[in-house]
């Protein structure tokens, strides 16, 4: 076995280790806007999860750049709002478009071919492309920080208020996600992304 202590280890070398080690990670394509400016920001972020059920929680981490917070985060601060949407292979080129670093003044689905439309519930635009959507509002906020107190990473606890299928990834009657059909894609290491694969069953003893 290769053995690294994290205290030899510098940041990059970690983020290397990380990511390609938790994989395959899902994808939050998130849509938050500004309040003052109204425009819309787009970015995708793969340290994302659930986080309970019993209230419909998701966690999201947004690590900051030298330090400095992104535009998601802040919007997020500022709004307590924003919609989570799940990236599906038709739509990967697109979200690609949207990882790249724009001033807070610009949109990023201006580099698309996206179409936003209103949400239900949270101020926030949705992408109408996108066959899963969940709008959410800020139900906690963790300040990650480092020993001398130097925030690293900010991390987001959302509340899901709604939940929108597309009708051709969803089993009506049994009220289930059909994965085959929604041909999510995930995160690995770099660059590199995944197909959803084999799927297989495994009963729980």
């Amino acid at each position: 076995m290769q053995h690294f202590n994290t205290e030899e280890l510098n940041t990059k070398q970690m983020y290397k280790l990380l990511t390609g080690s938790i994989i395959p990670r899902p994808i939050a394509w998130i849509t938050t806007q500004n309040p003052e400016t109204q425009v819309v920001n787009a970015a995708p972020f793969s340290f994302f999860s659930v986080a309970s059920n019993v209230l419909p929680l998701i966690s999201v981490a947004i690590l900051r750049n030298d330090g400095k917070i992104k535009d998601s985060a802040k919007n997020l601060l500022a709004s307590r709002q924003g919609v989570v949407h799940i990236v599906s292979e038709d739509l990967v080129e697109e979200m690609n478009k949207t990882a790249a670093q724009l001033p807070d003044t610009e949109s990023e689905i201006d580099l698309t071919e996206l179409t936003l439309t209103a949400s239900h519930t949270v101020a926030v635009p949705a992408i109408k492309e996108a066959k899963i959507r969940m709008e959410t509002t800020v139900h906690q906020y963790v300040p990650l920080a480092d020993a001398e107190g130097n925030v690293l990473t900010d991390l987001f606890i959302l509340r899901v208020e709604d939940f929108l299928f597309d009708e051709s990834v969803f089993d009506q009657e049994k009220q289930y996600v059909l994965a085959d059909k929604l041909e999510p894609i995930a995160r690995l290491a770099g660059n590199d992304y995944t197909k959803l694969g084999e799927i297989f069953s495994l009963e729980r003893p």
